[in-house]
């Protein structure tokens, strides 16, 4: 028999048993939907994370460092000379809270005092006006950068609130630029560093100290020598107290390289729990088309017959219900793409309303990685499924098969 041939018997006979078909193929669908819509929003999730919250920026250092007492900008600066070698730059950070008034409406948030070097080690962008500049940062000047939500909720839009003035404290600061939604940081607004500790602190403390490693560094082995770099700056035991209270010290050393990692793990781990879970619904729709296609065996045994006793083949009558059956079940996996790729979209506007307050937007991911291991599955289903149907039609008796009413 000619593979058109196959083809033409192939969608006749399912054609002739359309209604029983496309119940039957549910659970195919159903699983197929499952997987896609899991995969890309997982996928869609982690791509969120890793772009609104900086985590794309792999050379950068996150360094929590309290000696006992305020890190200080020597400190800072002893620490990037020691390890030139290791980093392009070194920064850092102040957190504060406060108010921001524009005469209409107020917001409370989180400021940050930071270096213009923060940006780029954070990967933070302007969606409108720009950055603080190092000049501004230099004279300690009273400019400002808010939050892409904060700025829609004062003014309407990004764009209109760049120019504008806001009240902060007990002074008045320029909107010099907007930053995008920033995930599970939302609500932060950015001033230079020098201007938050003259004006707002009212130390030279910093919070936080950020590190750019050089290109090719090796990040764990960075982690390592920052730590103990510190520790011996500061004159600190190896080890940090298990039990620390307002007069202990610690030194913790986070690299983003490290945070993509343990982000991918876990979100590996739970897309292999959703995965199997699907997988259910494809082994119950499997099982559905091994019941259908050995009902389809017993209801065309006299053809079977006929076409054994006109010289068919037994490999030409197993390669016609082996190509039914898995044909059924790409078509059940077409239908679960296109049902998966919407349910990840609706799915995905959940997500993104649910973290609204942080800001964070959801876009679901497909990846034809992802749409090809669903095709593949569709065809190791059908194979898996409808073998064992074809095997049996393919050794009946013709003789019996046309006596058979």
């Amino acid at each position: 028999m000619r593979i058109r041939d196959l083809f033409y018997e192939t969608f006749s006979a399912i054609q002739a048993n359309r209604g029983r078909s496309l119940l039957t193929i549910l659970g195919i669908v159903i699983g197929i939907a499952a997987v896609i819509s899991m995969t890309a929003l997982i996928d869609g999730v982690k791509a969120s994370l890793v772009g609104e919250l900086g985590l794309s920026q792999s050379r950068t250092v996150l360094i929590d460092c309290w000696p006992g007492r305020e890190v200080t900008m020597d400190d800072i600066s002893a620490l990037e000379a020691g390890m030139s070698g290791d980093y392009e730059f070194i920064t850092a950070a102040s957190y504060n809270s406060g108010t921001i008034s524009n005469g209409v409406a107020e917001e409370q948030g989180t400021l940050l005092g930071v270096e213009p070097e923060y940006f780029e080690a954070m990967g933070t962008k302007a969606i409108a006006g720009r950055l603080i500049m190092q000049s501004e940062e230099d004279a300690g000047s009273r400019v400002i950068m808010l939050d892409q939500s904060v700025a829609e909720r004062m003014w309407g839009s990004a764009d209109e609130a760049v120019g504008q003035s806001v009240h902060v404290g007990n002074d008045d600061y320029t909107v010099v630029g907007v930053i995008g939604k920033s995930g599970m940081m939302g609500g932060q607004s950015f001033v230079p560093l020098s201007t938050m500790q003259k004006r707002m602190s009212g130390n030279s403390g910093v919070s936080q100290i950020i590190g750019f490693a050089r290109e090719g560094t090796d990040m764990d082995g960075i982690a390592a020598r920052t730590e103990s770099y510190l520790r011996s700056y500061f004159n600190l035991p190896e080890e940090d107290p298990s039990s620390p209270d307002g007069s202990s010290y610690y030194i913790g050393v986070t690299t983003m390289a490290s945070v993509i990692e343990q982000l991918d793990s876990t979100m590996g781990a739970f897309q292999a729990l959703m995965t199997s879970v699907a997988g259910v619904s494809l082994v119950v729709g499997g099982i559905g088309i091994m019941n259908m296609m050995l009902t389809n065996v017993t209801e065309r045994i006299r053809e079977i017959g006929l076409r054994k006793a006109l010289g068919a083949r037994r490999s030409d009558i197993t390669w016609q219900f082996l190509l039914e059956s898995i044909t059924l079940c790409l078509v059940g996996g077409a239908f679960g793409i296109i049902l998966g790729y919407a349910g990840a979209n609706v799915l995905a506007q959940f997500a993104s309303l649910s973290s609204e307050i942080g800001g964070m937007s959801v876009t679901p991911v497909i990846s034809p990685t992802a749409v090809g291991l669903a095709s593949g599955i569709c065809v190791g289903i059908g194979v898996l499924f409808g073998f064992y149907p074809a095997w049996r039609a393919a050794r009946l008796d013709p003789v019996e098969s046309l006596r058979y009413q």
